[in-house]
């Protein structure tokens, strides 16, 4: 397994047909992510290239996990544009393939996205996903901290309501360093 950032509108538009093939395979397995089941492959891959603009400024960092030449997983970062939050970032959009799971391909691409965030002087990281879920389990077992849920948050692919778990990571050095530069990876 490789795992590369896609850091600029061209590499993640080449990407994004095996992005949307992952979205459409995560979301209509079940896995709450945004979306409603069924998701249609268009509605996806529309979904990813809008994204391209936030990747070409920095605003979102994209990795992607590959077994051979095969998209297996992504991950994403979040970063706030406000002067005082750049100390933190929201981890987004974690997928695995269903061929991927129980291999360390989620862990992986956590671990990725954690370090990224960290040589880049964020020392915060904080995500939502639903309650219960294979994800919250991984976040768990990595050292995020779970800070509570939140009732009927959102609706899972099949439109029942939910709750959301909030979770957090520090993982720079001082809270106070507050570089905000946009992680490499």
């Amino acid at each position: 397994m490789t795992i590369e950032r896609l850091d600029d509108r061209p590499r993640l538009l080449s990407a994004v047909e095996d992005l949307a093939d992952l979205l459409v395979r995560t979301v209509n397995g079940g896995a709450s992510v945004g979306f409603l089941a069924p998701l249609d492959r268009a509605a996806a891959t529309a979904w990813w290239r809008g994204r391209a603009d936030a990747v070409q400024r920095a605003e979102l960092a994209v990795w992607v996990a590959r077994d051979g030449d095969r998209l297996i997983g992504t991950v994403s970062l979040a970063l706030p544009d406000k002067p005082n939050s750049r100390h933190r970032a929201e981890l987004v959009k974690l997928m695995v393939h269903p061929d991927g799971r129980g291999r360390g391909v989620g862990k992986a691409l956590l671990a990725t996205a954690e370090r990224a965030a960290h040589d880049a002087g964020v020392t915060l990281l904080h995500l939502d996903t639903e309650t219960d879920s294979p994800a919250e389990h991984l976040y768990a077992r990595t050292g995020w901290t779970r800070i509570g849920a939140i009732p009927d948050y959102a609706a899972d692919p099949h439109g029942r309501l939910r709750p959301t778990s909030l979770y957090y990571k520090r993982v720079g050095s001082a809270a106070g360093d507050t570089a905000g530069a946009a992680p490499a990876g």
